[in-house]
């Protein structure tokens, strides 16, 4: 097969009908609209958008969807669920997650995912004999779920602003910012992973290791990304340790940049906009994580004002459903100004797709387009939350379960809405038990040790 027939392409100005599409080597060669289907083309119907992007994804926080609202509370104490569950891990269970989380990301059309990679070491922090194994098992678990990981290494050295790490921290964190480098440098591009780097927060970080992250990402000519001004007590943390709210910190250290994205960007103050903005820092927005978690609404339009591109994530995949993903940040627009239209559908599109490809290091992805990947994702029109939708309005009312194919890299990824792993909800079911199994077992006391009974004598080995 070496095209693809599309009913309707969102090409550059939007939906275009009878679109052909040829590729070879998993890019586009050639885009001709208004094309009729030659034999052995594979038809699409439907919107056929580019492959979508998810900027931000911690893949180990799948397992905790639906397990942490029976008490309430707030951030700080959902952090103390992650915290148990990343405290058990080891390279089989993340292989296993990741896979079964990537591919639920498939089945909603992602083709790139932005992995914001901190698990590194073994439970207690010791480095495993393969130091970069668990990057390795999400290199394998790209590769089986179809789509492409932009392997964003985290820096993570301290706990809070001048406090070692502790406990299930440990694994996080590298000896310095040095080692962190050297190890980070030693994973391997290939076509399914692409190396490039992360700072954790201004939490993790100081100043001057901040400064290091952003030369590192200058002297690899990689993408940085790193969690900003998510919760009000982060930047009243670094106020009080440094002066200076987050994003002016990060400034100062060289890390903002058309190069970095800056993740979340909820509580920003009017210069912090102006900084990401005037930096042409992209912002990436998270809603259902800031929904799920009451982060607060970030303001979107104040930064696009500004000048920064908005992409989407995941983050800890409360939902996988990057088309609810864009449109959840104009609806979030909605509800802070009380207007509607402040992002136009195309614009809503561009995020969940160019823009995206563009963070995680792709400047040809989300794109129908020659030279551009050969990824196209299909849109049922006539389902019953999309029918009589203006396909030039979809991204407002499909969602995941509307994508009914998917094409990686020219290859055939999900068909009639059909992952070609199979069941993935049993391959989720499978990976969540045994993650929580490790979890329980790493929590519970081993058990004691029966004594003799009295006058009885202990056989020892001989």
């Amino acid at each position: 097969m070496t095209a693809f027939w599309c009913e309707l392409a969102w090409l550059r100005a939007g939906p275009v009908p009878s679109v052909r599409v040829e590729h070879a080597d998993g890019r586009i060669t050639a885009v001709s609209p208004g094309a009729a289907a030659c034999p052995g083309d594979h038809v699409l119907s439907g919107l056929v958008l580019p492959g979508l992007a998810d900027a931000h994804s911690h893949a180990f926080h799948r397992a905790l969807r639906g397990r942490t609202h029976g008490d309430g509370g707030s951030f700080w104490t959902w952090r103390q669920a992650m915290y148990a569950l990343a405290g058990a891990l080891d390279p089989d269970d993340y292989l296993d997650l990741a896979r079964a989380t990537y591919a639920e990301l498939v089945l909603a059309g992602v083709t790139a995912v932005g992995e914001f990679h901190y698990l590194h070491h073994g439970p207690d922090g010791t480095p495993y004999a393969e130091p970069n194994v668990m990057a390795e098992a999400l290199r394998a678990a790209a590769r089986d779920a179809g789509l492409r990981v932009t392997l964003l290494d985290t820096c993570y050295l301290t706990g809070a602003p001048g406090e070692p790490l502790e406990g299930v921290q440990r694994r996080f964190g590298d000896v310095d910012v040095e080692e962190w480098a050297l190890r980070s440098a030693a994973v391997p591009a290939d076509e399914h992973l692409r190396p490039a780097v992360a700072a954790h927060s201004v939490r993790a970080l100081a100043p001057a290791d901040l400064a290091v992250v952003a030369a590192t990402a200058r002297a690899r000519g990689v993408v940085a990304h790193v969690h900003v001004s998510e919760q009000p007590a982060e930047n009243a943390a670094c106020l009080d340790a440094y002066g200076r709210t987050p994003v002016e910190l990060l400034a100062e250290a060289g890390l903002l940049g058309a190069s970095t994205t800056a993740v979340h960007a909820v509580h920003l103050t009017d210069r912090d906009v102006d900084l990401l903005g005037g930096s042409r820092t992209t912002v990436c927005l998270c809603p259902s994580t800031e929904q799920d978690l009451g982060d607060g609404l970030a303001p979107g339009a104040r930064l696009v004002a500004a000048g920064s591109p908005l992409c989407v994530g995941s983050d800890q995949h409360v939902r996988a459903d990057l088309l609810a993903e864009a449109r959840s940040v104009e609806l979030h627009e909605r509800l802070a100004g009380g207007r509607r239209g402040v992002l136009a559908p195309a614009e809503l599109v561009d995020a969940v797709t160019a823009a995206g490809h563009a963070a995680l290091g792709d400047a040809t992805g989300g794109r129908i387009a020659v030279g551009a990947p050969a990824d196209l994702v299909a849109v049922r029109t006539d389902g019953p939350r999309t029918a009589g939708a203006d396909p030039a309005q979809l991204v407002m009312v499909a969602g995941a379960a509307e994508v009914h194919t998917v094409v990686a890299a020219g290859t055939l990824v999900v068909q009639d809405g059909q992952h070609r792993l199979g069941d993935v909800g049993a391959l989720l079911t499978a990976a969540v038990d045994r993650a929580w199994r490790a979890t329980e077992r790493r929590s519970s006391p081993p058990p004691a040790r029966a004594l003799p009974a009295s006058g009885a004598t202990t056989r020892r080995p001989s």
